[in-house]
Parts: structure tokens; C-alpha cells; sequence
């Protein structure tokens, strides 16, 4: 029996300012995640909007966007930042202490830190032994200037090893790959990326990690930073974003995902069923999105679909224009099908960040399935180099209803005819496609 890890290790305090906004009380207990500072210069978040009860929290947990909504033709960024209510890490650390849960102390996460998140993905051996020499590409728009130094008050605080430029372990360039002419700074998508680089740090802390910040928000430049990334070495490459589907995503299917030997994973989206880009690639491994609560079950963790709502909840669904994948065989869409796995992403059972830039520095809790897409690209690391001709978004279906993979089988994210592209059921389905991870078998090839 693998037991959960609900309470990290004790930590140093971290130091910084801290406040407190948007709290939900809720009885006894009241719980602060998040909040803004002053004012930065770049976009503030959109005010919260979203509230969710799950079955690991005793109350509502609220979150807004990172980012802004983007004007028409650019992408979204996919993180969603908590902002009120109790998590379910929370709540298991208030049944452990026999204790009601407190309001947030400001110097201590809220959310999964990596000892849980490699609990409940099997994943502890491999990270402790696996990783090093890899690089996982972190692919954002725009210039966080303090991802480097939050980085560090994240591996700080969790005991892992120091990720810095200097030490070769942390690189930041742009999408022509330079590390001097960066993209203006923008303080939502400066928080896409520390919970990028954080989650794949929680996954893979032996990875190097390579950020590649795309000048704006376009496809044309993230498609560049992709292409970047790949020239540059890495061999998987997270993108926590997308956008509607158009008539340009085979072009853009060749342009820029279409990378023989390199995993590409990207967020399958937040909006609940209905399918985006570049989630419906034919050549990425598509990540979708759960709600994660320890267990008292042999695993000890469960998990089933991440939905609020018919509209707030992790993406699924039929492509009106790419292809389908020859390892995808499921009858229920003529063209790609969105997801093939899936990971934590429910905001409720979300996972801790450190992020400074345009608000309060601090810890702050996030979901959205930008955290489940560089979960997965850091499995795919854990896993090994994938081989030169290969697809790595095929590895997950060749370990299909084995042990390799945990399967989800309760929850929906919208509305379908209970079919399996809203539905969860044993087997493959849309919200969570074939599962999470259960070690890293099911991701090497």
C-alpha cells in the first residue's frame, strides 16, 4: 500500500510581505491563497469568478485567471489562481492534526507540494534517481523577470536541489533563443510560468529547465518558441495554453509540433467540453485535467473529472480539423480526439507556487490543466530520451488499461449524451483519456 503525503516536510520559514485578500470564511475556518499587490506593470488578473465544493474540501475554494482575456487571435494561458476557500491539502492536514483548519499562514503553502504530487503518480523512486541530463522547455508568452529567483523560493523550501544559471541548471531565453533581448514583462502569464517551472520541478527535480518566452501571445510566435526549445536540445516541451480551433492548425500542426523523438504535452483547456488548439495536434500528447484527494483506498489517492461547471472545467472533445493519430482508435470523433491522459488540475485540489512578479510575493495555490501539462512533460523526463522516430504522444496508448496508468472513472465536464467525450468511464474517455500516470512506464518508448 502506498501511503498518501498530504504534509509536506517541515520547511524554513520563507521570507517576503505578504497580504491577505479575498478570503472565504466558512465557520471556524477562513483560508487566504491569494491576493493581488500593487500594481505591476502588466495585465492584473480578472476578478474571481469561480467557486467549486469537492469532496476534499468542507468549503468553497474560489480562483480567478492568471491572465487577462486575450484579444482574438491569441492564446490563453491556463492557469487558474486560488484566491479563497479551504484546499483539499488543506483539509488532509486538518484531519492528520485532528484539527480544524486555520487561515492561510502567509510563509507556508497551501496546495501539493512535490512530495504529494510523486506520492499519488507513483513517482517518488523515480524522481529521487531519474532526470539528470534531461531538459524539460517550459513555453510561455511573455518575460517573467523573477522566475529565476522564484524558482529557488520553491526548490528552496521543498529540500530540492538548486536550479540556477549559474549551476546550468536554469536557462531563459526568447523565441530566437537569446538571453539578453527578452519579451516585455507581463505579470498574469509571469505567473503561468512559476507554476510551469515549479510543477515540472515537483515532477522532475534532477531536470534542467529550459524556459522559452514567446514575444507575445500569438501561435505564430509560441509556435517559434516550440520550435526553439526543440533546436536548443530539450526533449519535452510543456505548453500550458491554447485558444480556439481554426482552419490554420494543420499548417501550423507542420510548422511547428511536428517533432519525431520529442514529447509535447499541452493543456487540454478550462472551459469544460469543447476542443482547443494546440490540444488537437495529431503530434502532442494532450493533457487533461482532475480533481486529487488522498485516500484511505490502496493507492492512497483518488481522483475523477475536474468540472465546476458545464463551462469551468477541464477541456475534451472532437477536432473540427486535425487528423486522427494512427494509435488512436476510439469511433466517437472522425478526427482527433482531446485527451490522451490527464493529471491534477482541479483548483480545489490544487498545488502550491512561489510567485512574485506584480503581486505580493508569497505562496499562492493554483489548478487549471497548465498544472497538468508540465506534471506530464515531466513524467515523459522521468521516463527517459524517447527515441529519435518516435511519437511519444503514442506511449500512453500502448500501456492502455494496465497498471501503468491510473484509471479515472467517475465525473463529466459538460454536457454530451453521457457519452465518453464528457464522461468518465473505464477506459479510455474524453475529460481524462486514458488516465494519470502510475509510475512512468507508461511514458517511455
Amino acid at each position: 500500500m502506498r501511503t498518501s503525503n498530504p504534509q509536506e516536510p517541515a520547511r524554513p520559514a520563507v521570507r517576503g510581505r505578504w497580504r491577505r485578500i479575498g478570503a472565504a470564511a466558512v465557520g471556524t475556518a477562513a483560508l487566504v491563497l491569494a491576493g493581488f499587490g500593487a500594481a505591476g506593470p502588466a495585465n492584473a488578473a480578472p476578478a474571481a469568478k469561480a467557486t467549486a465544493t469537492t469532496a476534499a474540501t468542507s468549503s468553497k475554494v474560489t480562483w480567478s485567471p492568471a491572465c487577462s482575456t486575450p484579444a482574438k487571435g491569441r492564446m490563453a494561458c491556463k492557469a487558474l489562481r486560488v484566491t479563497g476557500g479551504t484546499t483539499a491539502f488543506q483539509e488532509a492536514n486538518a484531519h492528520a492534526d485532528a484539527v480544524t483548519p486555520k487561515a492561510a499562514d502567509a510563509a507556508t503553502p497551501s496546495g501539493y507540494g512535490p512530495s504529494n504530487l510523486q506520492s499519488a503518480y507513483g513517482l517518488t523512486s523515480a524522481a529521487a534517481s531519474n532526470g539528470s541530463g534531461e531538459t524539460i522547455a517550459i513555453v510561455d508568452a511573455y518575460n517573467d523577470p523573477n522566475a529565476e529567483a522564484d524558482l529557488a523560493k520553491y526548490r528552496s523550501y521543498y529540500g530540492l536541489s538548486a536550479c540556477t544559471t549559474a549551476n546550468g541548471c536554469f536557462k531563459k531565453v526568447s523565441q530566437t533563443g537569446s538571453t539578453t533581448s527578452l519579451p516585455s514583462s507581463d505579470a498574469g502569464w509571469s505567473e503561468e510560468i512559476s507554476l510551469d517551472v515549479d510543477m515540472a520541478s515537483a515532477i522532475c527535480p534532477n531536470c534542467n529547465i529550459l524556459l522559452v518566452e514567446a514575444t507575445s501571445a500569438t501561435m505564430a510566435n509560441l509556435g517559434k518558441a516550440v520550435n526553439e526549445a526543440v533546436t536548443l536540445g530539450a526533449r519535452y516541451v510543456s505548453n500550458s495554453y491554447g485558444g480556439s480551433e481554426s482552419s490554420s492548425d494543420t499548417t501550423y500542426d507542420t510548422s511547428y509540433f511536428n517533432h519525431p523523438g520529442v514529447a509535447i504535452t499541452v493543456s487540454a483547456g478550462d472551459s469544460g467540453y469543447g476542443a482547443e488548439y494546440p490540444a488537437a495536434s495529431k503530434y502532442v500528447t494532450s493533457v487533461g485535467g482532475t480533481a486529487l484527494s488522498s485516500s484511505s483506498n490502496s493507492r492512497g489517492w483518488t481522483e475523477s473529472v475536474w468540472e465546476t461547471s458545464s463551462t469551468e472545467g477541464t477541456g475534451s472533445g472532437c477536432s473540427a480539423y486535425d487528423a486522427k493519430p494512427t494509435w488512436q482508435t476510439d469511433t466517437g470523433c472522425s478526427k482527433r480526439t482531446i485527451a490522451d491522459v490527464s493529471a491534477v488540475a482541479d483548483p480545489a485540489t490544487g498545488v502550491s507556487v512561489y510567485d512574485s512578479y506584480g503581486v505580493t510575493a508569497g505562496w499562492y495555490t493554483f489548478g487549471g490543466t497548465s498544472a497538468s501539462s508540465p506534471i506530464i512533460a515531466g513524467v515523459y523526463a522521468l521516463g527517459g530520451t524517447p527515441s529519435s522516430s518516435s511519437y511519444p504522444a503514442s506511449f500512453p496508448y500502448a500501456s492502455a488499461g494496465t497498471s501503468a496508468l491510473n484509471d479515472v472513472t467517475s465525473g463529466s465536464n459538460g454536457s454530451c449524451g453521457s457519452s465518453y467525450l464528457c464522461t468518465a468511464k473505464s477506459g479510455y474517455d474524453g475529460p481524462t483519456g486514458w488516465g494519470t500516470p502510475e509510475g512512468v512506464s507508461a511514458f517511455t518508448g
